[in-house]
């Protein structure tokens, strides 16, 4: 599959707003209370807010294309940008989300390869994420790729209390 990559830049903002809600949406809207999941939207994926983790040192979006379409997005954390403490030789898997018409070939497989990549590029020793233990389906889509589960924290759609696997690889 050629994919190809493109880190994002503040001139992205709105394509990464838009694909962030969308793929967001598409994901769990229907898993989640309305009100509750229409705040957090808001608020987590306003214009604002990605724009301040646009211009996070510490932090890379990545804008995925298939066939000079976009498709997925994902991003990268490192240091005081990861969301739990691992050190400096840790790197978290903060977002990783495929546009629904593109989903089923393959390309979270090919995306992975690339996160891989660029994670052992910066001499990392851990790539790490966290996923809804709600969501069999990918924690098995890490789990095949060699991920762990080693802890879990809460994650909160407004009040909801929800709680992440957390998930490791270890790269050395």
């Amino acid at each position: 599959m050629d994919l190809t990559y493109k880190i994002c830049k503040l001139s992205d903002l709105d394509r990464l707003v838009q694909i962030s809600r969308q793929t967001f949406c598409d994901a769990f809207e229907k898993d989640n209370n309305p009100d509750d999941f229409k705040d957090y939207v808001d608020l987590a994926f306003s214009e604002t807010e990605i724009r301040k983790e646009l211009l996070d040192k510490d932090a890379q979006f990545y804008f995925v294309y298939w066939n000079d379409s976009l498709v997925a997005y994902f991003k990268l954390c490192e240091f005081a940008s990861q969301s739990e403490d691992y050190g400096d030789r840790a790197i978290e898997l903060s977002r990783i989300y495929v546009l629904k018409d593109f989903q089923g070939h393959a390309m979270g497989s090919h995306m992975l390869q690339k996160i891989i990549a660029i994670a052992k590029s910066k001499r990392k020793m851990l790539l790490w994420l966290g996923v809804w233990q709600k969501n069999p389906k990918a924690v098995r889509f890490y789990e095949r790729h060699g991920f762990e589960i080693f802890d879990s924290h809460s994650f909160y759609i407004g009040k909801d209390r929800q709680t992440d696997w957390l998930m490791r690889l270890d790269l050395v």
